[in-house]
């Protein structure tokens, strides 16, 4: 009998898939449980449309992901901070405040944990970080620290 599986089954297939099992392992054991369904025209249309609306979806963020990076490379965001003797910040300059000014000056909501930071901030300066957007998109932004 030919299913659709709607979720991953260990040695028949992965989600998505059209494969042929016996009947009994089909009527007992995959449609009992909500693995698979029959093979039917109907069920290939929706697995069909399904695939079709991930990538639409898929492809959405990674339009978006490149117009943010287009938006974001080589921008400088700068920041403020207290220091004691020797120029040494009270406590480090973290992604989260990167994120936040990001959000305040250009406008685009960052995730705190897709900021890459070379090292820590610790000092005055200029420093790089990398902000991943998607998977083989990313765009590099300069953090400038000054004296509060």
């Amino acid at each position: 009998m030919k299913v659709v599986l709607k979720a991953d089954v260990h040695g028949s297939g992965k989600k998505g898939d059209v494969v042929n099992v016996a009947d009994g392992y089909a009527r007992n054991f995959l449609i009992k449980k909500g693995l698979a369904v029959e093979a039917s025209a109907q069920a290939l249309n929706d697995i069909k449309n399904a695939k079709l609306a991930q990538e639409h979806h898929q492809q959405e963020l990674h339009d978006a992901a490149e117009a943010t990076a287009k938006k974001l490379n080589e921008k400088t965001v700068k920041l403020t901070a207290k220091a004691g003797a020797g120029g040494k910040l009270f406590g480090s300059i973290t992604a989260k405040e990167i994120a936040a000014e990001i959000e305040k000056v250009y406008g685009e909501k960052v995730d705190k944990k897709k900021i890459s930071l070379e090292s820590e901030i610790k000092g005055f300066g200029t420093f790089t970080a990398e902000i991943k957007l998607h998977p083989g998109i990313s765009a590099k932004v300069y953090v400038v620290v000054s004296e509060e």
